[in-house]
């Protein structure tokens, strides 16, 4: 039976996956190389906590309780005493992972599992050094993951059938919704379907076609709004097959085709306009604005988790 988690690496995403065990009564371990950054996801799940209690989502005694089930632990070889389910979480760096890997094969029993949260490098690629290829597996959460439903998880040629259904159970039971990844590809199933869709956002932009705000609005109020509930290939389904194939063959071949980034993504880029981080990309940020939008974000995605749960 799993009941002890290890994530290593304590960072925005770290820290959420933590959240996500925690509640649900699983004993965490939260490791990372400095004290500093363990005290600063400390605030980070505390804060996130207490957005969920003002939303009603958890309780006091459920804060109380998932605080209790976090440790906090520098060493990693005591962070992996007792571990049997590892995620890491690290930067995207394959050599640092590659590194990890090889300290923690010497410091876990032979029936842990090793996730990575990637959602950049194939599995193939992770595992080609590891001994336990046949006991790892990628579950990719989505930020910010104590509160995005979705985990992906994607297998190795020669991940074991049981290890598998064991990584698809736990994420069941801390209330994900996994989905398998049968086959080797890059960007897995949600960015792909994101990355196509943000290409033709940044050409209409670049067309002006419409605004930034037209644009995401189109999105949010429109497709996105169905999207929560209903898919596209069950919209496709519901809006009939005859219907959808007409629309492909009119709107397809006017598509963006581009293969790389769009080119005003390029250019801000290039001015170090990143964005939320800098203070500039397509709109403009104050410090204040950011966190603004990022609480009403969270607690937006707190109110449609309650509602997705009725619907069940």
């Amino acid at each position: 039976m799993i009941r002890n988690i290890t994530i290593i690496g304590s960072g925005v995403m770290g820290t959420g996956i933590a959240q996500s065990f925690a509640l649900n009564g699983y004993r965490v371990t939260l490791n990372d190389i400095s004290q500093e950054y363990l005290a600063k996801a400390d605030i980070r799940i505390q804060a996130d906590m207490e957005t969920m209690i003002d939303e009603e989502s958890i309780s006091l005694l459920q804060k109380e309780q998932a605080l209790q089930n976090i440790k906090y632990e520098i060493d990693i070889e005591k962070a992996l005493e007792l571990s049997d389910f590892i995620i890491e979480a690290i930067p995207e760096v394959l050599e640092m992972k590659w590194k990890l890997y090889s300290k923690i094969e010497k410091l876990i029993s032979k029936d842990t599992i090793i996730a990575s949260n990637t959602s950049t490098f194939p599995i193939s690629r992770l595992a080609e050094n590891a001994s336990f290829a046949n006991r790892m597996v990628i579950t990719h959460f989505f930020n910010p993951a104590h509160l995005v439903p979705l985990v992906e998880i994607v297998r190795h040629e020669k991940t074991e059938e049981s290890i598998l259904a064991k990584t698809i159970e736990l994420m069941r039971s801390i209330g994900k919704k996994p989905v398998v990844v049968k086959k080797e590809i890059s960007g897995f199933i949600a960015n792909r379907l994101q990355t196509a869709l943000m290409r033709e956002a940044f050409y209409l932009l670049n067309e002006g076609v419409a605004s930034a705000e037209d644009i995401d609005t189109a999105v949010t109020a429109g497709p996105g709004f169905r999207w929560a509930f209903t898919g596209p290939i069950e919209i496709a389904d519901f809006g009939g097959l005859d219907t959808w194939q007409r629309v492909f063959d009119n709107v397809a071949p006017e598509l963006d085709k581009a293969v790389s980034a769009p080119n005003i993504i390029k250019a801000l880029v290039a001015q170090n306009k990143l964005g939320a981080k800098s203070g500039e990309g397509i709109f403009h940020y104050g410090e204040e604005t950011v966190s603004n939008k990022l609480n009403d974000r969270d607690r937006s995605y707190i109110q449609l988790n309650q509602i997705k749960k009725k619907d069940r």
